[in-house]
């Protein structure tokens, strides 16, 4: 079996909205996370994606379904909302789904063409997105959603992943043409706060299949 996660950024209060119409047409589920958008007054009036509170909405769909519930999701959002949010798809290389006969059921692996968008994942100490979402609008990233999370690593975690043990984190997505990541990774690794081992980590995946959610499409 193979899937594809659909991610979703829209505003506050509309993601179950998502959820319900993905599920009407073959997902079975989402997950639903709470983040500040903090796009540039230009971005604002390209996506009309400002500093405000967004729901962040993944997907997990067989690929076979992927198609129909895009399209469910493109639907479903209000005629009336020319900029409502942006869509798009990640590969998943692995899942497991514990629990179903008392096996786990493995995910093959979906390998597609480069895509010409791809997500920057950030996870640092609570106060130093602002500093990242800076140093990567230098490089050209108009702008990212930050998302408040909690660490889990227990005593010891330190030696291994040599990382700071510290609860509270902030998680920042950029969303950026795959041409300009290296530039903006390179801008956020210069960064003072970054200069000390274990300050953050930064991953990246690509983001396929991008669409402007609220426009014809």
């Amino acid at each position: 079996m193979q899937y594809r996660m659909i991610v979703c950024i829209v505003p506050h209060d509309c993601g179950e909205e998502i959820v319900k119409c993905a599920n009407q047409n073959g997902a079975r589920g989402g997950t639903i996370v709470m983040g500040r958008g903090t796009a540039s007054n230009n971005l604002l009036q390209i996506l009309g994606l400002g500093d405000s509170w967004k729901d962040i909405v993944f997907i997990l769909v067989e690929s076979e379904v992927e198609k129909n519930v895009r399209q469910a999701i493109i639907n479903c959002v209000p005629a009336k909302s020319h900029h409502f949010g942006v869509m798009f798809s990640e590969n998943i290389g692995t899942f497991i789904k514990a629990g179903v006969n008392g096996h786990n059921i493995k995910g093959d692996v979906i390998m597609n063409s480069q895509s010409e968008y791809e997500m920057i994942n950030i996870i640092v100490n609570k106060g130093y997105a602002e500093d990242a979402m800076t140093a990567a609008r230098k490089a050209g990233a108009s702008g990212g959603t930050i998302i408040a999370a909690k660490g889990t690593a227990k005593e010891g975690d330190e030696k291994f992943f040599g990382v700071d043990i510290v609860p509270e984190k902030d998680m920042l997505m950029i969303l950026v043409p795959a041409d300009k990541k290296e530039a903006i990774l390179t801008s956020i690794k210069e960064l003072p706060c970054f200069a000390k081992a274990g300050s953050g980590i930064i991953f990246c995946n690509q983001a396929e299949d991008f669409t402007l959610l609220g426009k014809k499409n």
